[in-house]
């Protein structure tokens, strides 16, 4: 068969030409199309005004290795060391009465020594040319030396300027002798859920490590302190980052690496630094931070609160209880009372006031926007300090379980029924007061059982219900002499 296409092809016959040709052309073309230039590929269409990301933007990163390198001599590896008193060996001693009778009883026995010296580790970030650095109160909260160790390896001795540890942060202070490269404070509140960041730090002293991830969250509450307001993200944080700065993609740091979920993966927290902004000048000047002072017991605003109380949405802070003799005490302030604004800015919820509150210079008048009995009030408290003791907003204390079925609050056996309280057993609660089971249901809530009959008649969640002790029974706040 090979022997009659040669022959064919061979031949001067013009079919046989043409053939040729062909065939010719035909490579030639397909030699030009797999050499030459490729042809554009058309992008997916977008809707009028909408430019496709360009590589390197937030929305769609190309390579880190850029910003890495411009950022990394901002971050310092912060080196501790603290003195803790050592247990006698092989025999702890117990807190209270008893802890001086077993040091007195093996004193004699053969043990460590009795203070040691214990070496932590953890992350800063280089904000100021001065050599003035940022990081974690829990990195250097009692250490007796601090060491901080710089890009290029030079390490200097730190001064602990200031901490806060409501807000778990910290100022440092070095001497390089010259200016340093420092980071740009960027504005966290900008930050959008799914956005790129990079965390730069030290886990498990391996300095620093790169990871990359996105905003995973905002505004989480984790138990940390007063003034949770967390960014969740999942670029990776380890033991050792904590102090690290997390940057944007504009290679600004928005927030402080502090604490990560122990059995879970890609689920960090970090300090904004909106929150951090206010406090570093107070740290600087006076070693500590002084915060505002309204004397409020406040509550979110749930649903059924919502429906019983007839709000039109669950905006605002509903205040608990009002500390007598503080500014809300004195601005006019009462229990029941839903707390929309501060200072002329919304209260979406109860979690936002104590930072407000707390960013408010001491003396200010600060105006408070209240709605009591359905009309909005205006009024005006003057901003006392803070004491370290308080924290704005109580926290509820370890409760008792009775014959209510509720989780109850213990209280002094001969605390005495105010005059204008009434003692009510559960069928008062529904033959002369109309409060129905699903009300009674959704009222006694944790914490919500205390309630206020107002000019309405609207019961209103006030504080914890006493205990069945000493002849108490719970009590309804009767308001309008009813």
């Amino acid at each position: 068969m090979f022997t009659e296409l040669k022959d064919y092809w061979n031949r001067k016959s013009p079919q046989a030409k043409a053939i040729r040709i062909t065939v010719l052309g035909s490579l030639i073309m397909g030699l030009w199309l797999t050499a030459g230039p490729k042809p554009a590929v058309c992008a997916p269409s977008q809707e009028s005004g909408a430019p496709v990301p360009a590589v390197g933007s937030p929305a769609m990163p190309g390579s880190f290795a850029d910003l890495a390198e411009k950022l990394s001599p901002s971050v310092v590896n912060v080196k501790v060391t603290r003195v803790e008193k050592a247990t006698m060996q092989g025999v702890p001693v117990p807190d209270g009465p008893f802890g001086e009778f077993f040091e007195r009883r093996f004193r004699d026995l053969p043990q460590s020594p009795r203070n040691h010296q214990v070496q932590g580790a953890g992350s800063g970030v280089i904000i100021s040319h001065d050599g003035t650095l940022l990081t974690n109160n829990h990195v250097v909260e009692d250490a007796k030396e601090v060491t901080v160790t710089l890009a290029d390896q030079r390490e200097f001795k730190a001064q602990i300027v200031g901490r806060d540890p409501k807000t778990d942060l910290a100022v440092l202070k070095i001497d390089a002798g010259e200016p340093l490269p420092a980071a740009t404070l960027g504005n966290s509140e900008q930050l959008k859920v799914g956005e790129w960041v990079l965390a730069i730090g030290n886990p498990f002293g391996l300095s620093h490590t790169v990871t990359s991830g996105i905003v995973s969250a905002k505004g989480r509450i984790i138990g940390a302190g007063p003034y949770d307001d967390f960014i969740q993200t999942d670029a990776s944080i380890n033991p050792g980052n904590s102090g690290g700065p997390l940057y944007n993609m504009q290679g600004e740091l928005v927030g402080i690496n502090t604490a990560i979920v122990p059995n879970a993966q890609g689920i960090g927290f970090a300090i904004p630094v909106n929150t951090a902004k206010p406090l570093i000048p107070q740290l600087v000047a006076t070693g500590e931070v002084t915060r505002g002072y309204l004397g409020v017991n406040i509550q979110p605003i749930t649903p059924e609160l919502a429906s019983a109380l007839q709000l039109k949405d669950m905006e605002g802070a509903l205040v608990a209880d009002v500390v007598p003799g503080s500014p809300a005490d004195k601005a006019g302030i009462k229990r029941g009372d839903v707390i929309l604004a501060y200072n002329n800015k919304p209260v979406k919820e109860s979690r936002d006031l104590p930072s407000m509150v707390a960013g408010t210079p001491v003396g200010d008048e600060a105006g408070i926007t209240v709605l009591r009995d359905g009309k909005e009030s205006q009024l005006s408290a003057k901003i006392a300090k803070l004491r370290s003791e308080e924290t704005g907003s109580e926290e509820p204390g370890q409760a008792a379980k009775g014959k209510w079925g509720l989780a109850l609050q213990d209280v002094v056996a001969d605390l005495p029924i105010e005059p204008h309280q009434v003692a009510v057993d559960r069928q008062t609660l529904d033959a002369e007061l109309g409060i129905d089971l699903p009300v009674r249901r959704r009222l006694l809530g944790r914490g919500q059982a205390w309630f206020e009959l107002g000019p309405l008649g609207r019961p209103c969640p006030l504080g914890p219900l006493p205990r069945d002790q000493g002849g108490l029974r719970p009590a309804v706040r009767v308001a309008g002499g009813r």
